[in-house]
């Protein structure tokens, strides 16, 4: 062991972000890929929830009607899913919209990520929750899905449904939704660096890569 070798720069990245957005899970997927290969970086990712839909009923709504409300025709959604499914393949997400049958509101999706850092499989947990809804068409919203998501990661299921069963953190990310409105971020994905970078949207690794390097200069330089 070289106990000369320098110790990995460890980043604070806040991603902001939500379940039902298929940009986030793309964003989160190059970023996660981007990682796995920087292993001179020691990255600490912190999940920020960001609800796209903050009317949304915590039961959700079927897929139909949500795409009608929000896009105006099911044809125009269904237009807008298949550019980002290609974009998706890329990346290796096979994105299936056509299963998914329920909206779901995703407040207990972002809960349970909050439970599941508790537990250190916080970053496992919100890629596979992506998967669960996006490649699956899993109901996120509903909790015996989300409390069985956990345990796939070696969570205990009964208490992932306890937590779920209760209202812990729902006001605190109800709050985290405030505050980035409050920052000015309108859009998800955005990662804040450090507290001082932030960029939008599902960058391709090579941005991501760019903006890292950058923060890890500041951060060596004070």
């Amino acid at each position: 062991m070289n106990i000369l070798a320098p110790l990995p720069a460890r980043l604070v990245v806040e991603v902001v972000y939500d379940f039902v957005c298929p940009w986030c899970y793309l964003g989160v997927k190059r970023l996660s890929f981007l990682l796995a290969r920087r292993q001179d970086l020691d990255v600490e990712l912190s999940w920020r929830p960001f609800l796209l839909n903050p009317d949304m009923p915590r039961t959700g709504m079927p897929r139909a009607d949500y795409m009608i409300r929000k896009f105006g025709a099911e044809d125009r959604a269904r237009r807008l899913y298949a550019s980002i499914a290609e974009l998706g393949a890329a990346e290796g997400i096979a994105f299936n919209f056509a299963a998914i049958r329920r909206t779901p509101s995703s407040v207990d999706a972002h809960r349970l990520v909050r439970w599941a850092g508790r537990h250190g499989v916080a970053d496992r947990l919100v890629e596979r929750i992506f998967a669960a809804h996006f490649v699956e068409g899993l109901d996120i919203g509903s909790h015996a899905v989300l409390a069985g998501l956990a345990a796939q990661l070696g969570a205990d299921p009964g208490a992932a449904m306890a937590f779920l069963a209760t209202e812990e953190g729902a006001d605190a990310v109800h709050a985290e939704n405030l505050h980035a409105h409050r920052l000015g971020i309108n859009g998800v994905p955005c990662l804040l660096i450090d507290g001082e970078h932030a960029i939008a949207g599902a960058q391709e690794a090579e941005v991501l890569e760019r903006l890292l390097d950058l923060a890890l200069c500041t951060s060596r330089e004070r």
